[in-house]
């Protein structure tokens, strides 16, 4: 869910606490290198490069204003298939959704992240945190589908899908939460700060919410490292 009441005094502030996330950014990530090497099952130096590699860049995951990875993919369109089937029987197993509906949410996060220029690792990852892959999921704020998006916010998205009930669709509900990520990652140039405005939590000081959702990346991630390692 994104933030509720903060975004007219952000713009003043957004300058000085972007730096002190990039700062305690740096911190986060090797702490969260640590927990994912203990926590996560398969090879941990994975998980501690591309963690500690994110973290020498200076900040965070993001490689550019607009996205956490590079926007061109130049892979064949095989690799990619294989890439989506294994990151598909992932979700499906983990969160018991049933494999036809997680591979459209995959394909269809991919989708997205082509068009609007965001990893879709991150798409599907906070399709996780904020709904678990529930297309019907709603929230007493009236956030609405897998990505949680409230229409009061953003109805200039939603105004060629037909309105707020067009949330409930998956593919629409994925392309609107992936407009909404990119404005915030362009906004502050910096993941988990964009992370924290998406889910509403913004002023909270321990980075919770970001934090469960690079966890989670970082376990696509790695389930993408063993396919190609099997190729």
């Amino acid at each position: 869910m994104q933030a509720l009441g903060n975004l007219a005094r952000i713009s003043g502030l957004s300058a000085a606490i972007r730096i002190l996330y990039m700062t305690r950014g740096l911190f986060a990530l090797v702490g969260l290198a640590a927990v994912l090497a203990v926590g996560l099952p398969g090879p941990r130096e994975v998980l501690i490069n591309e963690v500690s590699a994110a973290a020498r860049a200076g900040n965070g995951y993001v490689a550019s204003s607009s996205a956490v990875v590079p926007v061109s993919d130049d892979r064949g369109v095989g690799a990619i298939e294989r890439e989506q089937r294994a990151v598909t029987e992932f979700i499906a197993k983990r969160y018991r959704v049933a494999d036809e509906a997680a591979g459209g949410f995959v394909s269809t996060a991919y989708r997205a992240g082509r068009e609007f220029k965001v990893d879709p690792l991150l798409i599907l990852a906070v399709m996780a945190i904020e709904s678990r892959y529930n297309p019907v999921a709603e929230s007493v704020l009236g956030a609405k589908g897998l990505m949680q998006v409230i229409a009061k916010y953003h109805p200039e998205k939603l105004a060629d899908h037909g309105g707020e009930r067009a949330l409930l669709d998956p593919e629409i509900n994925i392309q609107v939460g992936a407009q909404i990520l990119r404005e915030y990652l362009r906004r502050f140039g910096e993941t988990e700060t964009a992370l924290q405005m998406y889910g509403g939590a913004f002023d909270e000081p321990s980075l919770q919410y970001s934090s469960k959702v690079l966890a989670e990346r970082a376990r696509l991630e790695q389930i993408l490292q063993r396919s190609r390692r099997q190729v």
